[in-house]
């Protein structure tokens, strides 16, 4: 087969493993500052809170920032392209509606590393929340209104 810049050959030899801890980046359409508006990041926040409370996932730690978002979740019975497609769908719905448009919000596709037992979870974890500081959005992650991490 040969290889374009479809976003769709991302997925080529992706594997879902149900327990499997995740690593997973999705970015916001032309890279737009969506969530600058926290009001909006919590609509996305809503989605992930949905998608736990009906055992698809477990979040340990997630950010949203304000062109993309980083979670490291562990899978239950479903795909990472499951899980990701309700995320998008159903945030791009919520956020749109609230902005009164239409079209794309998330980029097609998305950047997943399965977590190697060797790897250390709670670093990944605090990796993922520091994003913000990284940034320069704020100094402290505390003062970061959009991520949560399960051991807080």
């Amino acid at each position: 087969m040969p290889v374009s810049s479809n976003a769709g050959h991302l997925r080529i030899g992706r594997f879902s493993e149900p327990g499997r801890i995740y690593l997973i980046t999705t970015v916001v359409h032309q890279r737009q500052s969506v969530f600058t508006d926290w009001r909006m990041g919590r609509l996305v926040v809503q989605e992930l809170s949905h998608t736990q409370e009906e055992d698809w996932v477990d979040f340990l730690a997630w950010v949203v920032m304000p062109d993309h978002m980083h979670c490291l979740v562990q899978l239950r019975d479903k795909t990472l392209a499951e899980l990701m497609c309700r995320i998008k769908s159903r945030s791009s719905l919520a956020v749109n509606q609230a902005l009164e448009r239409q079209g794309r919000l998330w980029q097609k596709g998305y950047h997943d590393r399965a977590v190697r037992r060797e790897d250390d979870v709670k670093n990944l974890a605090r990796y993922v929340i520091a994003n913000p500081i990284r940034a320069g959005l704020v100094d402290r992650v505390h003062d970061y209104p959009l991520w949560d991490a399960c051991w807080l």
